[in-house]
């Protein structure tokens, strides 16, 4: 499986419009953060996520195919990128599943209703909400949603594997930590260095790296407070932070 990392930044993105601060002032590419989203390629392509970004990342990775989207809650930077689905249903003559919780699946059909409602609208995205209640398979792949909360929001991360994909989580229950134990690879958020209410600072996710286990963590959801080099420097050797364009091939 490929893992490409479509956007690793907070809903607000990095560079943050007419901040002036010197992350948002980088020339290293790796703090130029497109909203947090990842997609998956194995025998199937599937996008976790279509943020605000959705657009721009399929032409910047030349996504040419896409067989799912899988949405871990309905906050607006994870879900308003779905009206440009359509041109994969014009590629493929299909439509696409859409999966998530029934929470989720029931704001974003009010979020798009003109995608749900008789049809009324000429070339939108064809999109068919796919409720979750169990583990799923889409191609090749079998994934296990994982309950986590954003705040007081339940949001899925997803299992496939030895991988793990865990985003917007400032609590892990211990049944949610006990599937996530033997991963390799890991993806949390980790928004800044101080504490934040609904976010993991960099320090807690490597705590909970740690408590899992993982060979590995790459950390999402950065916003413009953190340097890339900067905050490697500050974390342990197992934890790095993710960037824009990452591949891992699993």
């Amino acid at each position: 499986m490929k893992v490409t990392f479509l956007g690793t930044g907070t809903s607000r993105g990095v560079p943050i419009i007419g901040c002036q601060c010197r992350v948002c002032h980088s020339s290293d590419p790796r703090n130029h953060r497109l909203r947090t989203s990842i997609l998956l390629q194995s025998k199937a392509s599937i996008v976790i996520d279509t943020s605000v970004d959705f657009r721009s990342q399929m032409l910047r990775y030349g996504v040419k195919r896409l067989d799912a989207v899988l949405f871990t809650h309905s906050h607006a930077d994870h879900i308003l990128g779905l009206d440009d689905v359509y041109p994969f249903n014009i590629w493929s003559g299909t439509r696409i599943p859409a999966y998530g919780s029934e929470e989720t699946l029931k704001e974003i059909k009010l979020t798009f209703r003109h995608l749900f409602e008789e049809k009324v609208y000429r070339g939108v995205s064809e999109i068919d909400l796919v409720p979750i209640e169990g583990n799923l398979r889409i191609g090749d792949l079998d994934l296990e949603p994982i309950q986590v909360f954003h705040g007081q929001l339940p949001v899925l991360g997803f299992r496939v594997g030895s991988f793990a994909y865990v985003t917007d989580v400032s609590h892990i229950p211990k049944e949610s930590y006990e599937k996530l134990m033997g991963v390799d690879s890991l993806v949390l958020d980790g928004l800044r260095y101080e504490e934040h209410p609904t976010h993991f600072s960099l320090a807690q996710a490597a705590d909970a790296a740690a408590r899992v286990g993982a060979k590995e963590t790459y950390l999402v959801h950065m916003t413009h407070d953190v340097d890339h080099e900067e905050g490697n420097a500050y974390l342990p050797d197992s934890v790095q932070l993710a960037y824009d364009g990452l591949v891992l091939e699993l």
